[in-house]
């Protein structure tokens, strides 16, 4: 399968939410009026809420779903904002990582879409020649969840951590 790069931005945006759609992580559209970690996303209540006039990277979207898809199904209504305020450390941070890789390799979106140059304090291409050749970091969790097989990463087996 070709990675789509090349496609518009709008049609990246597109493809990212269907794909969140299917797989159940709840998203809103409203227009953002607090300053938000990521343009234009803000994770309120376990829903990823997008202002498309201020989403500046599509492929974000994917790295805060993953923030809502590998919190407990019982705390995911709490998620709101920081999510390190929220209980998020280290360890929820390299899984939403990883699943957001995992999800742009389901999607057929060209790794620069996730791990774009302005992001990741930097280390951007580091991540794309990590997960490329099947390392990575945070995917052990996601097996640790029954996410997935540490062994087939990153196909998922679910989505969504109970």
């Amino acid at each position: 399968m070709e990675k789509l790069l090349t496609m518009e931005p709008e049609n990246i945006t597109r493809t990212i939410t269907d794909f969140l759609n299917l797989v159940k992580i709840p998203i809103e559209y409203s227009q953002l009026s607090t300053h938000t970690f990521l343009p234009g996303i803000l994770i309120h209540q376990g829903r990823l809420i997008i202002d498309l006039d201020k989403l500046k990277y599509s492929g974000d979207l994917l790295h805060e779903a993953g923030h809502i898809a590998v919190t407990p199904s019982e705390k995911r209504e709490h998620l709101s904002g920081d999510v390190h305020k929220c209980g998020h450390g280290p360890a929820e941070e390299m899984a939403a990582i990883a699943w957001s890789w995992a999800a742009c390799t389901k999607i057929g979106l060209a790794a620069e879409v996730l791990f774009h140059p302005d992001g990741y304090q930097g280390g951007s291409k580091n991540y794309i020649e990590s997960f490329s050749s099947r390392g990575g970091f945070g995917y052990p969790l996601l097996a640790y969840w029954q996410m997935c097989q540490p062994d087939s990463y990153p196909t998922m087996e679910k989505w969504l951590r109970d």
